[in-house]
C-alpha cells in the first residue's frame, strides 16, 4: 500500500482498520489523480456495526428525546464551524463547483436543525373519549437498526436526509457511503464522533455491493433508504420486502421544465433554467434536463437564448484558485466510466437525428487534461421517445422539445417512466394550478428551476422515481423511523 490516506470504518465508537477484499482508489475526476484509498470491506465488518448499532439500541431508544437532539445541536455547530473544510473536500472527489458544495452544506445543516424540532415532530394523537369510558392514543415509537446506502453526487446531504431523523427519534444507524466519495464522509463522521454521542449510536462501513446486500438482507436491519438508479432501487426494494423490512428507495430521474407562451422575462427565466441543469455538471437528481416550449414562437426563442446562455458556463476545475468562487462554473463528471456514458448519449442523439445545437465533447482544461470534462451540451428538435429523452442521462446533456399546448406538454411529462421533479413558467394562475394538479411528479415548481423542497417538506418523486412509499424529509421520515402503537384503555371506578 502506498503512503496515500486510507479511509477506515467507524464501528462502536471507535476507527477500526476493515477488514477487506482489496482498495478502490479515490479519485479527483477534475485532475485524474489519485487521493487516497478506500478499503472493499467484507460482509463481516456490515455485521459487526449492525450488532454494534443493535447493541446501542435500548439504552438510546430510551434516552429523552431532548437528550437525543442535544447532540444534534452539537454536531450542527460543528458542522457551522467547519463548513468550508467540508466543503472543499467534497469538491475534490466529487467535482461539483465550490459554490454548489457550501450550499450542500447549508442543506445538509437545515435538516439537522430540522430533526432537532423532534420533541415536537415525535407527538403522539390522543382522543377522550373514543368509546363509552375509553380513551385511545396513538404513540410514535423508535424500531431499531436503520441502515443507509448513499450516492457520490451529494456526499454530505444525501446521508442527512436519513441520519437525523432517524437518530432524534430513537434508532440506531448503518451509513454505507458511496465508495467514489468516502473522504467527505469521513469528516463527516469525525465531527460526529467529536459530537460524542454513545458508541454504537452511529456507525459507518465503506465499501461496495457486497456491504449494501449484507445491510439490506440483515435480519437485525430495520429499515434501508436508498438513493442511486431505478433498477437498484428495485433490487434494494426487493430485499427488503423478503425480510419485511421498511425501505425508501429514491431512483432516476428526467426532470421537464415547461415554458408558457405568457413568459415575458426570458432572460431571467433562461437563466434559471440552465442553473438547473448545469450546475453539479447535471450529476444531482432535481438538475433539469428536458426542456418543452408551448408554441412555435416560444421554442425558437428558448432554444436560441438557452443555447447562447449554455455557452457562458466555465468548464474548469472547480478548486483552481482563479475560478473557485465561479456560480456559472461546470466541473467534471464523476468518472471516466460515466464520461464514456454520456460521450454515447450524446451519439445516440445524433444518430436519432436531433440537432446538436451545442457540443460540449471536445473539451480539455489545460493543465487538467486527465480530468472527466464534459461541456454543457445541448439538443433541439428532440421529439418524446427519443433515447436521449426516455434516458437519465447524469450529466451535462440537455433536450428541447416542441409542444403546441399545455396539456400536450403534461401528457410528454406524464407519460415518462420518470416522474421526480417538473415546473412551469408561467404568470398565469390557472395554467400554474392546471399544472400543479395534473403533471403527475413528486415535485412541483412554479418559475422555480429547482423545485426542492426544504428539509421541513417531504422530498420524493413519484412512478419510477420512487420505489416505495414514504419520502424522506420533515414529518415523512417521522412515519419511516416510527412505528405506530394504538393504545385503547378504560378503567374503572375503584
Amino acid at each position: 500500500m502506498s503512503d496515500l490516506k486510507v479511509v477506515g470504518n467507524y464501528i462502536s465508537g471507535k476507527w477500526v482498520e476493515a477488514e477487506h477484499d482489496g482498495h478502490l482508489d479515490i479519485e479527483n475526476p477534475s485532475t485524474g489523480g489519485i487521493i487516497g484509498k478506500v478499503p472493499l470491506s467484507i460482509a463481516g465488518e456490515a455485521n459487526r456495526a449492525v450488532e454494534a448499532a443493535r447493541r446501542a439500541f435500548p439504552e438510546w431508544s430510551r434516552t429523552p428525546v431532548a437528550g437525543r437532539v442535544s447532540y444534534l445541536y452539537a454536531l450542527r455547530n460543528l458542522l457551522m464551524e467547519h463548513e468550508e473544510k467540508v466543503s472543499r473536500t467534497l469538491v475534490e472527489e466529487m467535482g461539483k463547483s465550490l459554490p454548489d458544495a457550501r450550499a450542500e452544506m447549508k442543506r445538509t445543516i437545515q435538516n439537522i436543525e430540522a430533526a432537532c424540532g423532534m420533541p415536537i415532530l415525535q407527538h403522539g394523537d390522543k382522543m377522550i373519549g373514543s368509546a363509552a369510558g375509553i380513551d385511545g392514543e396513538v404513540i410514535h415509537l423508535p424500531i431499531g437498526v436503520f441502515a443507509a446506502i448513499t450516492p457520490f453526487n451529494f456526499p454530505a446531504m444525501a446521508p442527512f436526509w436519513f441520519i437525523p431523523y432517524a437518530l432524534a427519534t430513537g434508532n440506531t444507524f448503518v451509513l454505507k457511503p458511496s465508495e467514489q466519495t468516502p473522504l467527505t464522509t469521513e469528516l463527516l463522521t469525525e465531527y460526529i464522533d467529536q459530537a460524542g454521542l454513545p458508541a454504537g449510536v452511529f456507525n459507518l462501513v465503506n465499501g461496495d455491493k457486497t456491504v449494501a446486500t449484507a445491510l439490506a438482507t440483515h435480519p437485525d436491519v430495520n429499515g434501508v433508504s436508498f438513493v442511486g438508479k431505478t433498477a437498484t432501487c428495485r433490487v434494494v426494494a426487493a430485499q427488503c420486502a423478503a425480510d419485511n423490512k421498511r425501505y425508501q428507495a429514491m431512483g432516476s430521474a428526467k426532470n421537464h421544465l415547461v415554458v408558457m407562451p405568457d413568459c415575458s422575462q426570458l432572460d431571467e427565466l433562461i437563466r434559471n433554467m440552465s442553473t438547473s441543469c448545469f450546475g453539479c455538471a447535471g450529476q444531482r437528481c432535481m438538475a433539469s434536463s428536458a426542456i418543452v416550449a408551448i408554441g412555435d414562437d416560444m421554442y425558437k426563442a428558448v432554444a436560441d437564448r438557452f443555447v447562447n446562455d449554455s455557452k457562458k458556463f466555465l468548464a474548469a476545475n472547480p478548486l483552481d484558485p482563479e475560478y473557485a468562487d465561479e456560480a456559472m462554473l461546470t466541473g467534471p463528471v464523476i468518472s471516466a466510466q460515466a464520461k464514456d456514458f454520456i460521450l454515447e448519449m450524446i451519439e445516440t442523439g445524433i444518430q436519432e437525428g436531433a440537432t446538436l445545437a451545442l457540443d460540449g465533447r471536445d473539451i480539455t482544461i489545460p493543465g487538467y487534461e486527465k480530468g472527466h470534462y464534459v461541456g454543457p451540451t445541448v439538443f433541439t428538435d428532440v421529439t418524446p421517445g427519443m433515447e436521449i429523452h426516455k434516458t437519465e442521462i447524469f450529466g451535462p446533456v440537455v433536450v428541447i422539445l416542441k409542444a403546441q399546448s399545455l396539456d400536450e406538454a403534461i401528457e410528454i411529462i406524464n407519460e415518462h417512466q420518470y416522474a421526480n421533479a417538473c415546473s412551469i413558467y408561467t404568470q398565469n394562475g390557472y395554467h400554474a394550478r392546471k399544472f400543479k394538479l395534473e403533471a403527475e411528479c413528486g415535485m412541483i415548481g412554479v418559475n422555480v428551476g429547482i423545485p426542492a423542497p426544504v428539509p421541513f417538506l417531504p422530498f420524493g418523486g413519484m412512478n419510477n422515481s420512487m420505489i416505495c412509499d414514504i419520502k424522506m424529509q420533515g414529518k415523512a421520515a417521522i412515519n419511516f423511523f416510527t412505528e405506530d402503537k394504538v393504545i385503547v384503555e378504560r378503567y374503572w371506578e375503584e
